[in-house]
Parts: structure tokens; sequence; C-alpha cells
């Protein structure tokens, strides 16, 4: 029998339980129906971030960030492309530190971007500064 990753749904907060070697196949969530793993970056609200964070099997990287920041706005697109190229072995997500500042005060940010891992129940690692879509690749490939 194959093992179980639990993955939050970032619509409607449903933790679901999605055997390992159906996470390439697009599962959706018991719930909404929504895809688990879609095609675009999602922008995270704080409650969905905190559930997803402390709950997830499945590398959930979080790019804070801020509509004023140039940086941000130059790795956006950068950003969008590295969750295309890590569908199904991560999942990329954004949270705006302006919208939701108890993110930004929780997890303790103090420069933008930073991109957070979380997986297993905690943060994996962080990385400060604007990368390019292959160095976002590498870095979270690299996070054990």
């Amino acid at each position: 029998m194959s093992e179980s990753k639990k993955v939050t749904c970032l619509e409607c907060a449903q933790v679901n339980r999605v055997p390992q070697d159906k996470i390439g196949a697009s599962p959706i969530c018991g719930k909404c129906g929504a895809k688990l793993f879609g095609d675009k970056v999602k922008d995270l609200d704080f409650a969905t971030l905190q559930k997803a964070a402390r709950n997830d099997d499945v590398p959930l990287v979080v790019d804070f960030w801020a509509p004023w920041c140039g940086p941000c706005r130059t790795m956006a697109p950068e950003y969008d492309k590295a969750a295309g190229m890590l569908r199904g072995a991560a999942r990329l997500v954004k949270v705006n530190t302006e919208a939701q500042p108890k993110a930004g005060e929780l997890y303790n940010i103090r420069s933008i971007p930073t991109m957070a891992v979380f997986a297993g129940g905690g943060e994996k690692a962080r990385q400060s500064g604007a990368m390019p879509a292959a160095g976002i690749v590498n870095w979270i490939k690299s996070v054990k």
C-alpha cells in the first residue's frame, strides 16, 4: 500500500491525505473539489498559511513579499516558472506581508523577498533575496 501525504487545500483549508503515487496525477480536495496542486502560484491568507505550514508533508514554499518591493516584483515571474518546474514535488505560494502582517510577525520576516520551506510541521529552510527560477528550484531541491 502506498504511503499517503497530508496536503492542505489552498481553497477551503481542508487537510487531505493523498497517496504518494497519486500526487502527480492532479489530486483534488475531498471537500471542495479544488486541485491540490494547481498550475499557478496562490496567494494565501494567514489562517490557511498556518494550517498548511503545520500539517503538510509535501514541501510548502512560501514567498513573503509586498507590492511596493522592487525585488519582489522582479522575482515574481521567476517564482511562477519555478512553481511549474516543481509541480508535484513542492507547492509554491505567496503571502503579501502588507495584507497579512501577522504572517510576517509570526514567521519573523525581516526582509523581503524571503522564501521559507515548510514540511512535516515545521520550517525547514529560509532564503532571502530575489533569485532566478533555476536558483529557486536548486535551493528547494537542496532542502532536506
